[in-house]
């Protein structure tokens, strides 16, 4: 008994292994890539802004 169950076990794991195959290689068409830098100066200033006023509010309610 104990043998057929691991036999059927063997069996489901490797037929799962097989199912599918490999599919054809798939070419895609090159793409430019732009990046829009005519944006304000100011763009990557406002994430270190807040954590600069967070860390600030911080330490005035530490004191």
């Amino acid at each position: 008994m104990k043998t057929f169950v691991l036999a059927a076990a063997m069996t489901a794991l490797g037929t799962a292994a097989f199912a599918g195959g490999m599919a054809e290689p798939v070419e895609m068409p090159m793409v430019d890539i732009v990046e829009d830098t005519a944006a304000g100066t100011s763009q990557g200033l406002i994430v270190p802004l807040i954590i600069v006023a967070l860390i600030a509010a911080a330490v005035a309610a530490d004191d």
